[in-house]
């Protein structure tokens, strides 16, 4: 741990020299559920009464500012007496609505600041406090055989707690910390902090029940997810075991098993069992409109193929209802789906280029999609197109109580989204594709121009 970091300041700060039982070692998609469940408490119980509303205070580690979270705390700045967001200066937030609030404050670290490497949140109320405190590992820290190869394999040593007493003195340590970038807001913050303080004893304390359910639901969940991958590794094994004796060359083994198993997602889905297909051939054809190398067509067009293998292991009600309709846990499998897909590939080098377009189909042309909050040209071109296709696609075929929609119905929400999920020239190509259609020039395809004999086996 570094000696200056605020973890280590807090525990040599405790009388007795102790961190509380919940500090150790966590992956980054534990602390992502950790911190949303504390802040969703801010969100779902709102305070009209200012003197009731919580200081925020958080560090960002070094890396863009998602605009989902940055969407997200706009409505918590909202409801918050101060917030405090502390990240480097390129993080994204400054242009965003939220960095506009009059109550947020947005101090831009030094990257030779450890505090680059931190990831914090503290909540202090005068009904309740909160927070979570971490920082990454060094490299040096990572075992030799353990340096994380994915996002969700960074580890972080954290903690996060109720105590009232620890939550204070984190609060003082991390706004000493900010005081070289802004002393004047530094003495605003340490002012409410004795404000909060001085009206704890007037105030009827808040039943945290709620939020520590809340807390155990979502690393029930973030555990969820890595037993996950788990499963689908452990899946492709059995399936590239069956692959291996029908073909020697381990390469077409692995392909085999992905293709398989992308197959069976298929197959799970009674309203659209062809996704896979039509997605690939589609893309194909938006591909072949912009003109793309072959090489990168039949990059894409196996990438339509593959694109639904993360939900391999999805609870079946993501099969049978909306998105708006599935529960927490569902949902967040829903929205993970690309990145496991890459995770399941990663285990394959030859597929790297096929892997990078599947992980980035949810980016969004504003920067507000997933997983790395990716902009414009920034996001691959075929990652665009993927994107843009499987979206059509899902949008012709029922899914719980919405019917099938007709292609131009389909492309209608496509093109409502132009610009902000999708890139308006795609959305223009669709739109060539969908016209010629409907004047009887062409049909949209059912299948891609080559598929895999594995695809067809029984």
């Amino acid at each position: 741990m570094q000696p200056e970091s605020t973890l280590n300041q807090l525990k040599l700060s405790s009388p007795d020299g102790q961190l509380p039982p919940s500090y150790g070692v966590y992956f980054k998609n534990t602390l992502v559920a950790l911190c949303h469940a504390l802040e969703d408490h801010i969100l779902q119980n709102p305070q009209s009464d200012r003197s009731h509303q919580p200081l925020v205070i958080v560090t960002f580690q070094q890396g863009k500012w998602y605009l989902q979270e940055a969407d997200r705390y706009f409505n918590i700045a909202r409801i918050s007496r101060k917030v405090a967001i502390a990240a480097v200066g390129d993080s994204g937030f400054e242009t965003h609505k939220t960095g506009q609030l009059d109550n947020v404050s947005l101090v831009k670290l030094n990257l030779e600041d450890s505090l680059v490497e931190e990831w914090n949140l503290i909540i202090l109320a005068d009904n309740y406090a909160a927070m979570v405190l971490c920082h990454e590992l060094s490299p040096e820290e990572y075992k030799a055989d353990s340096q994380p190869q994915s996002d969700t394999e960074r580890k972080f040593y954290g903690l996060w707690t109720f105590d009232r007493s620890l939550v204070q003195q984190a609060a003082t340590i991390l706004i000493d910390r900010m005081k070289p970038y802004n002393p004047h807001l530094c003495e605003n913050l340490h002012s409410l902090q004795s404000e909060i303080t001085a009206n704890i004893v007037n105030t009827q304390p808040v039943d945290l029940t709620g939020v520590v359910s809340r807390v155990v639901t979502y690393l029930q969940m973030s555990q969820q997810q890595l037993v996950t991958v788990t499963r689908q590794s452990r899946e492709l094994v059995e399936l590239e075991g069956q692959a291996l004796r029908l073909n020697k060359n381990l390469a077409a083994n692995k392909l085999q098993a992905f293709l398989r198993m992308a197959q069976k997602v298929d197959e799970r889905d009674k309203d659209n069992p062809v996704a896979s297909l039509q997605v690939s051939a589609l893309a194909e054809v938006i591909g072949q409109l912009l003109d793309l190398p072959m090489l990168k067509l039949r990059r894409l067009r196996l990438a339509g193929l593959l694109y639904r293998l993360g939900l391999a292991e999805a609870p079946s009600e993501v099969f049978t209802q909306r998105a708006s309709q599935l529960d927490e846990a569902s949902l967040k499998f829903w929205n993970s789906r690309s990145l496991f897909a890459a995770q399941l590939l990663s285990t394959m080098p030859e597929l790297e280029s096929v892997r990078e377009i599947i992980l980035h189909e949810l980016e969004y042309w504003d920067g507000s999609g997933i997983p790395n909050g990716l902009k414009g040209d920034e996001i691959p071109l075929e990652s665009r197109i993927l994107g843009l296709v499987a979206y059509f696609q899902e949008q012709t075929q029922p899914r719980g109580d919405r019917p099938a929609q007709s292609p131009t119905a389909s492309l209608q929400k496509c093109q409502d989204y132009s610009g902000i999920r999708f890139d308006p020239s795609l959305v223009e190509s669709l739109n060539t594709v969908i016209k010629l259609t409907e004047m009887g020039l062409m049909k949209l395809p059912e299948k891609p121009s080559q598929i895999p004999t594995v695809w067809l086996e029984d």
